[in-house]
């Protein structure tokens, strides 16, 4: 097993990591926060993982932030209240720690401070959202990990423990609880040679658990964040365990674990033939995973259906 230790003072924080500039190559920034009976996630992405456009504008030569979009969720007691899916053809770095993609920014504090601004329409009406993700991190950045060996693709914990606010003004949700942050990058279209993966969160009442499960027998990622600082390590294989299989015919985890740690049954909080979000909770643990296969994404019939989830908006 081999294992590196992020520092366990709080670095100051850099500017905001590069953004992708090659046909084919994405960046996104993930958070989740789960906040009483209230979850929220929220994406910034530039080459879009969820663009049935850039699938085929990448392999012509189009470019990544040609394709940026902002998706954000909020579920109530793991049902979706609202879906915001917006893709632009631009995005703009405001700053070193400042993305606006839209009317809608994620900002990078001196601090350590990050939020994400949503201020966009629900897919694919339009609804007006206002919403905000606010966390204050209580352990340091983890190294960024390559998933695959030999593969250009990227996966670093940006504030993996947090403290968190969420606000969604345009439903008078204010709360607080505890938050996590990441960003994914790569050189090629996910499904062109990493066909997929599964990834679980984990919050304990004093530490956070990430598991990274990778497909054709490579052994999983795993980072542990807490009071001593933050461990990324390539772990051992796991025991086979048990799966489900979705209406899309998506095969998921039958529960969610923390390592060895059984938190429970996952509710399905998205489901969709090539992704599906989960959420487990049981006691002090929290847990939030997807499932993602990027080759069924790229088969046209998939992409079609992906239009219907996704608004088209001129840049702002």
């Amino acid at each position: 097993m081999t294992s590196m230790l992020a520092h366990p003072l709080m670095p100051e924080v850099p500017a905001l990591p590069a953004l992708p500039d090659a046909a084919g190559a994405y960046r996104w920034f993930y958070a989740d926060v789960t906040a009483g009976d209230y979850s929220a996630v929220c994406i910034f992405m530039l080459g879009s993982l969820f663009s049935p456009r850039y699938s085929v504008a990448a392999r012509r030569g189009g470019l990544p932030q040609e394709h940026s979009a902002v998706n954000f969720a909020l579920y109530h007691r793991g049902v979706r209240r609202l879906w915001v899916l917006s893709e632009y053809p631009r995005a703009q770095v405001e700053g070193p720690g400042r993305l606006r993609i839209g009317r809608s920014t994620l900002t990078h504090a001196r601090d350590g401070t990050v939020r994400m601004d949503v201020d966009d329409g629900t897919a694919p009406w339009g609804r007006p959202v206002r919403a905000s993700l606010t966390l204050r991190p209580l352990t340091p950045r983890g190294l960024e990990m390559q998933l695959m060996p030999g593969l250009p693709h990227y996966w670093q914990a940006l504030a993996p423990r947090s403290e968190a606010r969420l606000e969604v003004s345009t439903m008078d949700v204010a709360a607080e609880g505890m938050g996590y942050h990441d960003t994914n990058h790569g050189q090629e279209l996910l499904g062109d040679r990493l066909s997929g993966w599964h990834w679980a969160r984990t919050h304990h009442k004093t530490h956070t658990v990430v598991d990274y499960h990778l497909p054709d027998g490579v052994a999983p990622l795993r980072l542990m964040a807490g009071p001593s600082g933050v461990v990324c390590e390539r772990g051992p294989h796991p025991e086979a365990r048990p799966t489900n299989i979705t209406g899309w015919g998506l095969r998921v985890p039958s529960h969610l674990h923390a390592g060895n740690e059984v938190v429970g049954a996952p509710r399905l909080l998205e489901s969709s033939p090539f992704y599906a979000r989960l959420e487990s909770r049981r006691g002090a643990l929290d847990t939030m995973g997807e499932v993602a296969d990027f080759r069924r994404f790229h088969s046209p019939f998939i992409r079609w259906m992906a239009h219907f989830r996704t608004r088209v908006e001129r840049a702002v």
